[in-house]
């Protein structure tokens, strides 16, 4: 029988971001997303967990690269998230597209790690919180 763990990574990075959907009026925007919709943009210092999962292996006693997480989370998470504004410096949330919600994040985060670090490692949770008490969580299938 193999034993199966998970490892988890934390990031920070701070961004802005406005809820909108363009093809709603201001009022339509600011009834569905509330102060999330206002034109000036807000930011937050996101915190990422990254939850990646898989047999431990017998020779070294890990269930992953570390080292290879590490570098998906910088280049794909950090480099290209951090100081900016996703609506505008992030194509997949440019407007029109993803809303730049927390579960939103989560599951474009899960993504881009997964690409990243290929078959070799399975992203198993990615937790995304704006603030303390609120955060989304995805498990990809």
């Amino acid at each position: 029988m193999t034993s199966r763990a998970t490892l988890t990574r934390r990031v920070t990075f701070s961004a802005a971001h406005r809820y909108r959907r363009p093809e709603w009026d201001d009022a339509r925007n600011a009834a569905a997303f509330g102060l999330c919709a206002r034109p000036n943009w807000h930011g937050h210092t996101y915190v990422c967990d990254v939850t990646v999962g898989g047999p431990i292996d017998a020779l070294t006693g890990f269930c992953a690269d570390l080292g290879a997480l590490d570098r998906a989370l910088r280049e794909r998470v950090v480099d290209v998230l951090d100081h900016r504004n996703l609506v505008l410096d992030v194509a997949e949330f440019h407007e029109g597209k993803l809303i730049p919600t927390s579960e939103n994040l989560a599951w474009w985060i899960a993504r881009a790690v997964q690409d990243a670090l290929g078959a070799a490692t399975r992203v198993v949770r990615v937790r995304v919180a704006e603030e303390p008490g609120l955060w989304a969580e995805v498990e990809p299938a």
